[in-house]
């Protein structure tokens, strides 16, 4: 017959917490346990910071990101028309950020004529992206409305909007298009 205490080393540690709970006292967890349970919340913490972060890195987050946004309309010069929101949109067009006339970025419009552009702070710096760069369209208008031109494309300068918190390390400064404009 087994004594008590082979008894309690057979047990596994399930029954074990059970059984110490029931009498009141706290589970007590080996150093090895502790260890995994740390190293496993440690690594579900990681896995669950934000997607921008993921990206760019935890100094990126701390440091803010640069997010260029709009919406390409399907008119002569990119931006909405008389009719307001009755205005097309340009749909799968591609919009490059270009800064010292090369291309540093790229975005395609979804269905809804809309694009973003994330950029890393630490490559760049927004007064430089505000002075230094612009956003080119040169998907061919014509293939949004057969009525515009099949050669040319669309230029924009850059506009600071503001600034957004998100939690407590996380900013992001706001750029939209100045206002495109057709260039042949």
């Amino acid at each position: 017959m087994l004594e008590h205490g082979a008894a309690d080393q057979s047990m596994n540690f399930s029954e074990q917490v059970e059984t110490n709970n029931s009498i009141g006292e706290p589970p007590s967890f080996s150093y090895a346990e502790q260890t995994f349970l740390f190293v496993s919340l440690v690594i579900a913490a990681i896995l669950a910071a934000p997607v921008a972060e993921a990206q760019l890195g935890l100094i990126g987050g701390l440091l803010g990101l640069i997010r260029i946004q709009g919406t390409l309309f399907c008119t002569a010069d990119g931006n909405m028309g008389a009719n307001g929101t009755a205005t097309p949109v340009f749909p799968n067009a591609l919009v490059q950020l270009q800064c010292g006339g090369n291309v540093v970025s790229t975005s395609t419009t979804n269905g809804s004529g809309m694009f973003s552009i994330l950029l890393d702070p630490l490559n760049y710096i927004l007064s430089s992206v505000l002075s230094d760069c612009n956003l080119k369209v040169d998907t061919p208008l014509i293939s949004c409305n057969s009525s515009l031109p099949a050669l040319g494309g669309l230029l924009s300068p850059l506009r600071f909007i503001g600034n957004t918190a998100l939690g407590a390390l996380l900013s992001v400064a706001n750029i939209i298009p100045a206002g495109f404009r057709f260039v042949s």
